[in-house]
């Protein structure tokens, strides 16, 4: 197979993008194969070039309309044209990719995040879209719900109220974003925590016509803190100091063994943005910042959180992506060959 992208088999039909569905895994793997034969698709264990496209929560919740946290955009369709390119890019650099690499986005009800964490005076919780700070919790305007102390393993649930000041201080300490109550979201089991059926198709047909096996891994479940990054959550010790969460160096490890990664997913203001970011850090801790020349970004295979009359975070989003960029990643676009990104040969 020579290094010019190959066409877009003919099952992929991108008016289905925005929807749920079964997909047909024995037809599915019949067309691969069939690929595989017709386009010489090697199996990806022979790459000289090992390339990994990691794809960011691209899940029903934050990408199907309807469903809890559906990433609009401005357009109000964007994250639904942004899988439609995704996959289109899948197909036509099926013999490109090395391995695919999801990570998901995976809750249960009692999370820091979610409205059952948090009481106000009458007992109302807070509703969706609600930014939470210290100063709120210091003057008591949210409290901790004792009730969820026992599920939660707290025996004092004065700890309760003591953690969500300690949490809240972190968050302004690091420069993120404030505690933000989202609604239930990519619920364990359900089908909003599902990928995207369009895009779960596209790598499913890419592991049988490569010879290869996707990769997934989880974040999230930890009920003490946020994961907008996968490599990392937002808040790693409690108030004495005790470890809560830690780093996944297992894969920033085999992000690193790659050639080359490409970065795509939702949302380009939150999970993207922080996964990146991880990454960079890690780069320089590891003493590796040239690395940094490897990362290339999906720019149009991502957008910010936009609410309405709410908030909009696409200026924070183009702010991050510019700090990469200085950094000396690529932002692409993934209707260009790969042939011609910079530095890519």
């Amino acid at each position: 197979m020579n290094s010019e992208e190959i066409p877009i088999p003919s099952h992929y039909d991108p008016e289905k993008v925005g929807q749920v569905w079964k997909v047909n895994y024995e037809k599915i793997a019949g067309n691969a194969e069939k690929w595989q034969e017709k386009y010489e698709l090697k199996p990806s264990g022979s790459d000289k070039k090992k390339i990994l496209l990691l794809l960011v929560d691209v899940q029903n919740t934050f990408c199907t309309p309807g469903f809890e946290l559906f990433v609009a955009g401005r357009s109000g369709m964007a994250a639904v044209e942004d899988n439609k390119r995704l996959c289109e890019f899948i197909y036509r650099n099926l013999h490109r990719l090395t391995q695919i690499c999801y990570t998901m986005d995976t809750h249960q009800a009692v999370q820091i995040f979610h409205g059952i964490f948090l009481v106000d005076d009458q007992g109302e919780h807070p509703k969706p879209f609600t930014t939470v700070t210290a100063k709120d919790i210091e003057k008591g305007v949210w409290k901790f719900n004792k009730k969820i102390s026992s599920v939660l393993g707290i025996d004092d649930p004065s700890y309760g109220q003591e953690y969500l000041l300690h949490y809240t201080q972190r968050l302004a300490l690091s420069g993120k974003y404030d505690l933000t109550i989202w609604p239930y979201h990519a619920m364990l089991g359900g089908i909003g925590h599902a990928v995207v059926s369009s895009v779960e198709e596209a790598v499913f047909f890419h592991g049988i016509a490569r010879s290869t096996q996707s990769d997934f891994v989880i974040k999230g479940k930890n009920p003490f803190t946020e994961n907008y990054s996968v490599l990392s959550p937002e808040v790693t010790s409690d108030p004495s100091g005790k470890k809560i969460g830690e780093k996944n160096q297992a894969l920033t490890d085999k992000l690193l063994k790659h050639d080359v990664i490409i970065i795509a997913g939702q949302a380009k203001s939150h999970c993207v943005a922080w996964t990146t970011d991880d990454l960079l850090t890690d780069l320089y801790e590891r003493n590796s910042p040239k690395f940094a020349e490897k990362v290339y970004i999906l720019e149009d295979c991502t957008s910010p959180v936009v609410i309405p009359d709410v908030i909009d975070y696409t200026q924070k989003a183009n702010e991050a992506f510019k700090k990469f960029a200085d950094a000396g990643m690529h932002i692409v676009r993934s209707a260009d060959s790969m042939s011609r990104w910079p530095g890519f040969s």
